[in-house]
């Protein structure tokens, strides 16, 4: 007997429960209810308003969650975008247009937010090219076999930095009250594009303040970098299992976060790491592909790969916002041709760029275009990380103008990769 799908936004917190019921469901988290305690943590910072969920009666059969987040570009400015998550269908409910009708809604709203783009993690690879995303940055997940590494790991503190800077071991507490302005400050860099915003309930939830039976939790050590004026510059948040093997140690460390503001920093507390006592092996965790650990040792084979996987995807809304707000490689103008079948992003436009620090602008207009892709390319390339050359000879580009693609190619690539270390 045919059933009539509803889709809307949460009626109130008493749908909430249900709500998050389908979510585990969805994500095979399990099927029965949600337990009070967890539904209250969930809850914190929570607007309904960003929730949808797909109704066959009433039950709920399908969620999605979009979340107001700070990007960063190149070049270090901040982008309003809506972060897209928790997105599921139930498996009796699949093939029947709701996917398409909860992001058609969530697109729509940040489009009237002003949001310039959408973002997120995806499950799948080939579900989100079809509304416009493309996937803007990867993630590699490597292991060091530490005793081929050729390092001395006879590490003796601050002194062996060679750069008055210490690490110290951290509680949670302090680890919490001390890295969201160092991630701030980290996140706002000039090569830190692809990096998000991480509100005041991540941190209470990364370092356990938050908890909730069942949540999968391990207490993690922390530890701080401070620089030689004491200033704190990062920190790495590590868990380690316990191994023996007759009678020796074989702990495989696992790193949870490391981030830093300077090289000098990330040096250090990667070396600290990399000389805890007992570890076999170290487990980077999600890390940019062109991070600096496998050359920081004297061995880089040592650090073999064990992921290489893409990471977030991008989906452009407000075109000239978009491109005028990041840094280029190169002073140039350029024309694009966007293809949106949706309509948010579709049309032509002239690019302006000063070069490195000269600021750009871009606009509508009815010239003819030097290039022209669809809007789930723009997405893949505005982080740096795509290659406008490659595109082109895969087909998703197309050159108007002789040289055009190589054109792109300058302005857009950035000296170092894109990363997004968080999951959302």
């Amino acid at each position: 007997m045919p059933t009539s799908l509803d889709v809307r936004t949460l009626a109130g917190p008493d749908a909430y429960p249900e709500w998050l019921r389908a979510v585990s469901t969805g994500f095979f988290r399990g099927p029965g209810a949600v337990g009070e305690q967890e539904v209250a943590v969930r809850a914190l910072d929570t607007d309904l308003d960003r929730i949808q969920g797909a109704y066959d009666g009433g039950r709920c059969v399908g969620t999605f969650r979009t979340l107001p987040q700070s990007l960063t570009a190149p070049g270090g400015a901040l982008l309003a975008a809506c972060a897209v998550s928790s997105v599921t269908v139930s498996p009796t409910h699949r093939r029947r247009g709701l996917l398409s009708r909860m992001t058609a809604n969530a697109l729509d709203a940040a489009r009237d937010r002003g949001e310039v783009c959408a973002t997120l993690v995806a499950a799948e690879y080939p579900i989100y090219g079809r509304y416009g995303f493309g996937p803007a940055t990867w993630t590699t997940d490597r292991e060091v076999l530490v005793a081929r590494t050729g390092l001395d790991r006879r590490y003796a503190g601050p002194a062996d930095l060679g750069d008055g800077g210490r690490v110290d071991l951290v509680d949670a507490a302090e680890f919490r009250a001390l890295m969201p302005a160092v991630h701030e400050r980290f996140r706002s860099g000039r090569h830190r594009q692809g990096a998000i915003d991480r509100r005041a309930k991540w941190w209470r939830t990364a370092t356990g303040e938050l908890r909730f039976p069942d949540d999968g939790f391990t207490p993690a050590f922390h530890a701080v970098y401070r620089d030689a004026d004491g200033q704190p510059q990062g920190g790495v948040s590590y868990t380690s299992d316990d191994v023996w093997q007759a009678k020796q140690p074989e702990q495989t460390l696992t790193v949870r976060d490391l981030f830093a503001t300077t090289t000098a920093g990330e040096t250090a507390l990667w070396r600290f790491v990399l000389a805890v006592d007992w570890v076999l092996r170290v487990r980077t965790g999600c890390r940019a592909p062109d991070d600096i650990l496998p050359m920081l040792l004297p061995d880089p084979r040592a650090a073999r790969t064990v992921t290489h996987a893409d990471w977030l995807w991008l989906r452009p809304l407000d075109v000239p916002r978009m491109l005028a707000a990041r840094d280029y490689a190169a002073a140039d103008t350029l024309v694009l041709e966007v293809r949106d079948k949706d309509g948010y992003a579709n049309g032509r436009f002239a690019l302006e760029t000063g070069g490195p620090r000269g600021g750009a602008r871009c606009a509508a207009t009815r010239e003819d275009p030097e290039v022209s892709l669809d809007v789930r390319e723009l997405g893949t390339l505005f982080l740096g990380d795509e290659s406008a050359v490659r595109l082109a000879a895969l087909g998703r580009l197309a050159e108007h103008r002789e040289g055009a693609a190589e054109r792109a190619e300058a302005l857009f690539r950035t000296a170092r990769r894109p990363w997004c270390q968080d999951m959302f």
